[in-house]
């Protein structure tokens, strides 16, 4: 049915900037002193609406980056080790992205422990 969510397998390539997005938006908003990554994706839906709407759960864990090195490309941050410093969070996220205008916005972010 058009404009109802439909699954998105978790190895689809459009999901690798909508994770993203979500986990830049994590950071921004986390007074952590390291940088989250994406480590997990739970469940991925994607509903056709003026752009593509994804609804995504996934997990975000702690890297090795610190946040004041100012490293925004998380593929060079390595995940803690086992350790007490090791954190995942399991986070819910909306994300609408308009492909002809380049746009991602994450509409809502929502994390536990």
């Amino acid at each position: 049915m058009p404009g109802s969510l439909t699954d998105v397998i978790r190895t689809d390539v459009s999901l690798r900037g909508v994770v993203l997005a979500a986990a830049g938006r994590f950071n921004d908003q986390s007074n952590d002193a390291f940088l989250f990554k994406p480590s997990a994706i739970l469940r991925a839906q994607r509903q056709v609406v003026k752009g593509l709407r994804y609804v995504v759960d996934l997990e975000i864990s702690r890297t090795l980056c610190r946040k004041r090195n100012h490293n925004k490309d998380l593929s060079r941050c390595d995940l803690q080790p086992e350790g007490s410093l090791k954190q995942t969070f399991e986070c819910h996220t909306e994300v609408w992205v308009v492909p002809w205008r380049n746009e991602t916005k994450t509409l809502e972010m929502d994390c536990q422990t």
